[in-house]
């Protein structure tokens, strides 16, 4: 069944409650990653995206940081396989190439790696562990509008 979906990009006061409930939902309680790496002091730095429901319940989060790295991309499991990451991950992509940034990087978990190459990202290097989860680095280059 197909949900109305409204994507919001802004700085962290704004969709601090929000994100933090989905991030909290999704790494710390399902993922069981310690609560202190997940929450950091950079993101009050970064622009985060937070996707709604036609309820206006917060479903799912993203972050862009300062180095046109893109984090903390979650979805609540409920939620899940009905595009709203895609719709998260592009609005931060977006922002990125609004902000003059010519490549974003991620890293991914490594079950995540077909979902971010099906939007144009290349994974690069060895894996990695994150707080106990396997990932590798990917990167998306962002030709300026009107390039080829």
């Amino acid at each position: 069944m197909a949900i109305k979906i409204t994507v919001l990009v802004g700085g962290w006061e704004a969709f601090k409650e929000h994100a933090t409930a989905v991030r909290h939902e999704v790494f710390v309680l399902e993922q069981r990653v310690p609560i202190d790496e997940d929450l950091d002091a950079r993101d009050a730095g970064c622009i985060h995206a937070v996707a709604y429901d036609e309820r206006g319940r917060a479903v799912g989060t993203g972050r862009l940081l300062p180095d046109a790295h893109i984090g903390r991309m979650a979805v609540r499991s409920a939620y899940r396989g009905r595009g709203i990451g895609s719709r998260i991950l592009e609005a931060l992509v977006d922002e990125a190439r609004a902000r003059g940034f010519r490549e974003v990087a991620l890293s991914a978990q490594t079950h995540a790696i077909s979902f971010y190459a099906g939007h144009g990202f290349s994974a690069e290097g060895d894996t990695y562990l994150d707080a106990g989860i396997e990932h590798i680095t990917m990167r998306r280059a962002l030709p300026a509008r009107g390039d080829a």
